[in-house]
């Protein structure tokens, strides 16, 4: 049996409110792995084309208030 199956078992042996409190700690976790991948591709220039292209698109009035 793989990782993966023993985590799946694992969970759906979880009660209601245990599924709820891994729900919420794995949202968490998930966001801050995402959260340092968008720093990482930052600091590396990765989003700087995006970054002007949204800039210039806002000059030109392409963008609208939310």
């Amino acid at each position: 049996m793989s990782k993966i199956e023993k985590i799946e078992r694992e969970v759906q042996a979880l009660s209601a409110e245990e599924l709820a409190q891994f729900r919420a700690w794995f949202l968490e976790y998930d966001w801050a792995i995402w959260d340092r991948q968008i720093e990482r591709d930052a600091e590396a220039g990765r989003l700087d084309d995006l970054a002007a292209r949204a800039l210039r698109d806002h000059a030109a009035g392409k963008t609208t208030p939310i």
